[in-house]
């Protein structure tokens, strides 16, 4: 396998990177002056929550010189569990986080995801990692951080986007004490009230919610029998309530809210004790809440993620309701999906359109996962319509194809991106296969492409330092050689020398001279 050196200064691409003029995207203008147009950074990445940070790491695998800003001035202090799912943990493997993210988080069966419909999940799921991990929100998102940190990317805290103007040569990004920072990309991955989208005017349709649920952490003041019984009985008619144990005397609460209000501002005990009077009865004596807060249903999507040399990623694209546990993974595999491909046009070697393939694979997902998050909410209502589907689909999910693709679906395995006409495979990510030195996925770690050729009579060529070739006749595939993207999609399937070149070409540019 062949080593990169990559210049420390990107090459010069302007064709690639001009793939606009001047007026045709809002809020461009020309540049000032030769120091205006000199960046000093390649990206500049807003927000630094799991997706900004992830996304800074895939970059700086390319050496682009990367900051993140992020508003808040301290990481989240709140312990709020979220999940990793199978496609999550996977791509956690091939960067070699896995093992470290492991030691903070607790397995759980990969089962009983969608709309809360108590299923176990299919045997076999094509992974090596078919369970869900939940992990505190806090933890991941510092290990994200110190990853990408490690790997070179700068992080300021306290640092607001306020503004900004694009031209042909890069992005003038204002912040909100006035400072002014130059950088060849913009990327807003700064949630669901993105002030990147807002600014860059991208419209973001969908839905306002309709219903709020309230969400926390606390001790409880009653036997956990009692809650139990209480919960079972409460599910009959509300599928969206429960108090579920976390540790000792700390329970996880979820229980729906009347009407729509601020979610600006966080809820207070009293409202959770309110809401549980109201539908159990009881409010299960709660008390010392660690964490509290709501959420509601409203489901948007970005009508676009790329203007000019502005992009959007993560919660700043799409929002939905959080049932499903999709939201966080969602975005990191956004940041997977943009990083190599930013990095290559940055570093000059990004064919054609490569960038735009960004938004044609990432915005169909996000569309998916919208429309599932808005039948898991129908489900979960308390109509009796609803709830008669509820019961059929709860019958088809005894058929193990039925479980098997809601769970594929869920936990983004099933994703299959549209490279064109061939075989199932070609589109799909690849799980960890055995190789002759270990595993597939520890190949992976530098975030370049790779050809694992079992013929051994293929060659990379003059992409070797963009792909990295392993000739292994003893891979647990059933085909004779793939091609997979720094992303872990099968870009190429076959045999054929010149049709390899020719995909070559397609996802990782001209071969070097």
């Amino acid at each position: 396998m062949h080593s990169s050196q990559i210049p420390a200064e990107p090459p010069s691409n302007d064709t690639a990177e001009r793939d606009f003029t001047v007026g045709d995207v809002p809020g461009l203008r020309s540049p000032a002056s030769d120091a205006d147009r000199a960046p000093a950074f390649d990206v500049i990445i807003a927000g630094c929550g799991p997706t900004g940070a992830m996304l800074a790491a895939e970059l700086r695998l390319h050496d682009v010189r990367v900051l993140v800003l992020e508003k808040e001035t301290e990481p989240k202090s709140f312990v709020r569990i979220v999940g990793l799912h199978i496609r999550s943990l996977e791509l956690m493997a091939m960067r070699g986080l896995l093992d470290r993210i492991l030691e903070h988080g607790r397995q759980r069966p990969a089962g009983g995801f969608f709309a809360a419909i108590a299923k176990p999940a299919p045997e076999g799921l094509d992974s090596a990692h078919a369970y869900l991990l939940g992990i505190p929100q806090p933890v991941i998102e510092r290990l994200l951080e110190e990853h990408a940190i490690e790997l070179g990317a700068r992080v300021r805290r306290g640092c607001a986007v306020a503004g900004f103007a694009q031209d042909g040569e890069g992005v003038t990004v204002e912040l909100a004490d006035g400072e002014q920072l130059r950088a060849r990309y913009l990327i807003g991955c700064d949630g669901g009230r993105s002030t990147v989208r807002k600014l860059l005017g991208v419209g973001f349709p969908g839905e306002p919610s309709r219903t709020e649920t309230l969400m926390g952490e606390m001790e409880v003041g009653v036997p956990q029998e009692e809650i139990t019984a209480k919960v079972t009985e409460i599910h009959e008619t509300h599928k969206h309530f429960w108090l579920r144990p976390f540790g000792e005397r700390i329970y996880s609460v979820v229980v729906p809210a009347a009407g729509v209000s601020d979610r600006a501002e966080p809820p207070t005990l009293e409202d959770f004790r309110r809401q549980l009077r109201a539908i159990a009865g009881t409010d299960f004596g709660v008390h010392s809440p660690r964490w509290l807060s709501r959420f509601g249903d409203a489901t948007r999507l970005a009508e676009r993620y790329r203007v000019g040399r502005v992009l959007l990623a993560g919660d700043a694209a799409h929002i939905h309701p959080p049932i499903g546990g999709q939201g966080l993974n969602l975005g990191v595999q956004d940041a997977f999906n943009l990083g190599w491909k930013l990095a290559a046009q940055i570093r000059g070697w990004a064919p054609d359109a490569l960038l735009d393939t960004y938004q044609d694979e990432r915005h169909l997902v996000a569309e998916d996962v919208l429309d599932n998050t808005r039948a898991q909410m129908e489900l979960l209502s308390p109509e009796p319509g609803p709830q008669a589907v509820r019961r059929l689909l709860t019958e088809l999910m005894d058929f193990d194809e039925v479980n098997r693709h809601l769970i594929e679906k869920i936990t983004a395995i099933g994703v299959r991106y549209d490279f064109g006409a061939g075989p199932d495979l070609l589109g799909r990510r690849l799980r960890d296969i055995d190789v002759k030195q270990g595993h597939l996925y520890d190949l992976l770690h530098r975030g370049r492409g790779l050809l694992l050729d079992r013929t051994g009579r293929l060659t990379v060529g003059g992409w070797w330092d963009r792909v990295d070739h392993l000739a292994d006749p003893t891979a647990v595939l059933d085909v004779p050689c793939v091609l997979l993207r720094p992303d872990g999609h099968v870009a190429w399937i076959g045999d054929d020398q010149q049709d390899l070149d020719d995909h070559l070409s397609r996802w990782f540019g001209e071969p070097a001279t």
